[in-house]
């Protein structure tokens, strides 16, 4: 079983996409071979969710890879942040859209973080904030992102921000809306499926049809939808047939975790990542 994969070195700061081939040999997020601990939103059960702070403990746990979401401010920037509004993280009711970079900066990303039900709000007034998505790439050059469009209107923006870091070899983006991920559906950018792409490989999985070919590089599925399990031993198979890796999400139980690996599942995305790495160990990788 493969636990961490070899990271990419630092590519040139600004590449254009046009100097860059497409990728043949699969990366982490992409190999069907590997078993990946992807922080979800970083070390969100230990740290305010989609942070630098979040995600340096995520690696300092060994985590493999960071996943986390996109939404572009009033003045065009690309940041890293999961609702469209502040409400959750900061107390603010505005949205992100509605503010500028400057205004988010200004904002505590850890005042309502707590990690015991709101007893305590160790992060609270600490310097927190909320990132841009060019300091993620800039903080952490070699490790592999799983970036998650949430609207259409970033998807360009995003696409600049990373084409310009260098960092289309190690970026996988995927969403939930396919419209948001349509600049990003050909090589070299690593496609990562919307809902529909998996719902298109799910019907005849379970049928035991051949699905036909697809952009997709990788599937990050739920455990269950709709009251379905979605990363079934043939949806699994039939993705891995395609070349594709197959994510899944949110895993914080090391019990499930191991129950997914033993599916042929590649990656698992969590919460807890010092949990699930463990888990893998305990499963045979490492």
């Amino acid at each position: 079983m493969t636990g961490r994969g070899s990271r990419e070195p630092r590519a040139e700061s600004r590449p254009s996409e046009s100097r860059r081939s497409e990728r043949r040999e699969p990366i982490l997020l992409t190999d069907p071979h590997a078993h990946p601990v992807i922080a979800h939103r970083g070390a969100s059960a230990y740290a305010p969710e989609n942070t630098l702070e979040a995600f340096r403990r995520a690696l300092a746990m060994g985590a493999d890879a960071l996943e986390l979401d996109v939404r572009l401010t009033r003045d065009g920037a690309v940041v890293v942040s999961h609702d469209p509004t502040l409400l959750r993280m900061t107390g603010d009711p505005r949205s992100v859209a509605a503010c500028t970079l400057a205004e988010l900066r200004a904002l505590d990303a850890g005042a309502r973080f707590s990690a015991d039900g709101g007893r305590t709000f160790p992060f609270a007034g600490s310097g927190v904030g909320m990132p841009a998505l060019a300091e993620v790439l800039e903080e952490f050059p070699a490790v592999p992102l799983l970036i998650e469009v949430k609207e259409a209107a970033v998807a360009l923006a995003a696409r600049e921000v990373i084409a310009r870091a260098g960092a289309i070899g190690r970026c996988v983006v995927a969403g939930f809306d396919a419209a948001a991920l349509l600049p990003f559906r050909e090589p070299p950018w690593l496609y990562g499926a919307a809902t529909a792409d998996a719902a298109r490989l799910y019907l005849p999985a379970m049928l035991g049809v051949a699905p036909r070919a697809t952009a997709c590089r990788a599937f990050s599925v739920p455990v269950r939808w709709r009251g379905l399990p979605v990363p079934t031993r043939r949806f699994v198979r039939a993705a891995h047939g395609l070349g594709a890796a197959v994510h899944v999400w949110t895993v914080d139980d090391a019990s499930l975790g191991r129950a997914l690996w033993a599916r042929g599942v590649n990656g698992v995305v969590t919460n807890r990542p010092d949990v699930m790495v463990a888990a893998r160990a305990a499963h045979g990788g490492g």
